[in-house]
């Protein structure tokens, strides 16, 4: 039995799962990812942010949400499709959604192979969310997007049929992190 997020560990989403306990399932995404993503940035003092690790934070989360949405097993291999797939289609990011591929290149590969964006990209903490005349991008904002993308994927979740594209791409992820989990 290993804890996936505060209140729910492996057994217990497995009973989730053959219970079709929607609501209970949905919450536990959100916790899932908002514990480990939103809430340890959110919670540090002021000063103590930094745009650029906001943005390493977000990227990591880009590509898990997407794994999620999609019901992807896992992402190797499939990094440079999961922001193509957010970018172009949240509505939250439609400022990104002609940039998807600069965005991957320039900000995540820049920041996970050499720990800075490229390219003249630059992380700050003010402003609009995207400045395209200096290539910036307010972090800030950008988390509280992605916060907000996560709020409305739970209540996608919510509504959804049980039978439906979302919960079966769900399900399929959900088991493969309890089969991580043996």
């Amino acid at each position: 039995m290993t804890q996936l997020s505060e209140n729910i560990n492996s057994t217990e989403l497995k009973d989730l799962i053959e219970n079709s306990e929607q609501d209970k399932i949905a919450d536990f995404v959100y916790d899932r990812f908002y514990e480990r993503y939103i809430r340890p940035i959110e919670s540090l003092d002021r000063n103590d942010k930094n745009g650029f690790s906001i943005m390493a934070v977000s990227c990591l989360m880009i590509e898990s949400l997407v794994s999620f949405k999609n019901g992807w097993e896992d992402s190797k291999n499939k990094s440079k499709k999961a922001f193509r797939k957010f970018l172009t289609t949240e509505p939250e990011f439609i400022e990104f959604k002609e940039l998807y591929k600069p965005f991957y290149i320039n900000v995540r590969c820049g920041i996970l192979h050499q720990s800075e964006t490229t390219s003249g990209w630059k992380l700050m903490r003010k402003g609009m969310i995207y400045n395209s005349a200096t290539k910036t991008i307010n972090a800030t904002l950008f988390l509280n997007r992605l916060k907000k993308t996560l709020e409305n994927y739970r209540q996608t979740l919510k509504t959804a049929e049980w039978d439906s594209t979302e919960w079966n791409n769900l399900r399929k992820k959900l088991i493969m992190i309890i089969k991580n989990c043996e």
